[in-house]
């Protein structure tokens, strides 16, 4: 069977539903392939750990979905999609009892900080002050291709040329540095370094507090939000807007490989069948897509090497679980947050950033938790808990099989166990149901969440900018005209925004001198001739 299309998007994920509803809304023909049985990738909800409860299947705040020109340019909410909000975005405890947290509320934030330092609430509203000045700015300039002339020119407008060299110098710096420079207390070194460690970036790496005030800065301007009934939901809003437009999805269909006749694209081929479109949108990870989508013969040498290098980053543990009443932490400022760091204080977090970077399961997991019943009452009944939390692990620890070693299974959900213990007493108590993913089974259930890495590459400034996915590969051009990277492994990177998928449509619809332009540059820079 032959089918023919304007542009096939592989993959229906965040991005590849992004870049598919803005090539309809050009009135293309689109056909979007998804290899599982349900699309939305890494954005899926549903009742498998008990019944009743509502569990998101991997992600589930979105603060920067609730930020990005992308999704607010599809109007998701004139399509079913309702936020919600936890009446605290974010807690982080410590060990004695001490909360720091993260409020929509600046004067919240505000005095939360102060209660560590009485200076640091200053220096709190300080840096929401000069976000409100240039966030959405600089959401402009992260968000789309590199590099972002007009955004770009505007910031630097804004912060003039002292300014300028300053926030590049933040732009290298670690959280500990950061915080030391800008706080007394340890209330905001904690709010940033929680949140840097949302990506896989510890407390000491460079870059590490750019993305940490990012990300708290996003959590006090639009909060954590979650979609009502479920991660799906936004999924669902995304689907029914781009079948109203024409395009269609279709399930269970795995393409195997990208059509390539004369240097462009022209189809894929998908499970016996061929579907020929003069442009193809790929959702996938750079490795998949320039490495098995495409034949060796279609890579240069120098690209292939380039791959051989690519980072991912840490993997991922997640567990789910269905609870018979709400988590009783110690100290009741934590209780009405709907994200939760649980890992102890700053060194605390340094050290299990340490033991990941040897190589080593961590002894004391810093878990991402969130408390989704008290986010959006209708996951679970009412007096229960729908929960999960997640923990970064290394990819393979003691081999390829590492993660089907029933023994290191045990061993860190018994570290889980006993975490939450520590600052929830009672907690395993509640339990009614769990259910756990290791590395293996996210990568088993979504292709691209590979050994467990869930953004689709490093956060690392190495792998970042002009540099992501690959050396001179910043933009979702290919050197196969045509073709398109639209997932997290092309710049701006992880996170569900839709920007990566916003900026390969982008470049689809611009393909004419512009874009054969950057596709000839990308192709000198892949053979080696750039």
């Amino acid at each position: 069977m032959n089918s023919s299309v304007d542009a096939v998007v592989v993959g229906a994920g965040p991005n590849g539903l992004v870049a598919a509803n803005l090539l309809a809304d050009a009135g293309w023909d689109v056909l979007v392939l998804e290899a599982e049985d349900e699309p939305g990738g890494a954005v899926r909800s549903g009742e498998y750990v008990a019944p009743g409860f509502v569990n998101d299947r991997f992600s589930s705040f979105y603060p920067l979905g609730a930020a990005s020109p992308a999704l607010a340019a599809l109007d998701l909410p004139a399509h079913g999609l309702r936020w919600t909000h936890a009446p605290t975005a974010l807690a982080h405890p410590l060990p004695d009892g001490r909360t720091v947290v993260l409020n929509r509320d600046v004067d919240v934030t505000a005095d939360s900080l102060g209660a560590f330092d009485r200076g640091d609430a200053a220096a709190w509203r300080a840096l929401v002050d000069q976000w409100n000045e240039l966030g959405p700015t600089l959401m402009d300039a992260l968000l789309t291709p590199f590099p972002p002339v007009r955004a770009g020119a505007k910031l630097a407008r804004q912060l003039k040329v002292h300014g300028a060299l300053s926030f590049a110098r933040f732009g290298l710096l670690s959280v500990r540095a950061y915080g030391r420079e800008r706080f007394a207390g340890e209330g905001g070194p904690l709010l940033i370094a929680g949140n840097a460690m949302h990506t896989d970036l510890g407390p000491e790496e460079a870059g590490s507090a750019i993305f940490g005030w990012l990300l708290a800065m996003l959590g006090q301007d639009v909060g954590f939000p979650v979609p009502v009934g479920g991660a799906g939901e936004l999924t669902a809003a995304m689907v029914r807007r781009l079948t109203s437009r024409g395009g269609r999805v279709r399930c269970g269909t795995r393409v195997e490989q990208v059509l390539v006749r004369d240097g462009r694209a022209v189809g894929v081929r998908a499970d016996g069948e061929t579907f020929t479109a003069r442009t193809v949108l790929a959702d996938v990870t750079a490795p998949d897509l320039y490495l098995h989508l495409l034949g060796p013969d279609q890579v240069p040498a120098r690209l292939r090497d380039d791959l051989r290098r690519f980072s991912w980053d840490d993997a991922t543990i997640k567990i789910d679980w269905a609870l018979s009443g709400p988590i009783p932490w110690k100290n009741p400022e934590v209780v009405g947050a709907g994200t939760v760091h649980v890992g102890g204080d700053f060194d605390s977090l340094s050290e299990f950033a340490h033991e990941l970077a040897m190589g080593r399961v961590p002894r004391d997991p810093f878990l991402l938790l969130g408390q989704m019943t008290t986010a959006d009452p209708t996951r679970s009944p009412a007096g229960t808990e729908s929960a999960w939390a997640y923990t970064h692990v290394p990819a393979r620890p003691g081999g390829i099989d590492g993660w089907r070693d029933p023994d290191l299974q045990k061993r860190v959900l018994a570290a889980v166990d006993r975490r939450m213990e520590e600052y929830a007493p009672g907690f395993t108590d509640l339990v009614i149901n769990r259910h756990v993913s290791f590395p293996p089974d996210l990568e088993a259930e979504n292709a691209n969440l590979v050994e467990g890495a869930i953004s689709a590459g490093t956060s690392g400034l190495h792998q970042q900018l002009v540099l992501r996915p690959l050396p001179g590969l910043g933009r979702p051009e290919t050197h196969i005209r045509g073709l398109y990277l639209a997932s997290a492994s092309a710049h701006p990177g992880g996170g569900v925004h839709g920007a990566p998928g916003a900026n390969a449509a982008h470049a689809a619809l611009r393909a004419g001198t512009s874009g054969r332009l950057a596709t000839a540059v990308i192709r000198a820079l892949a053979s080696g001739r750039g």
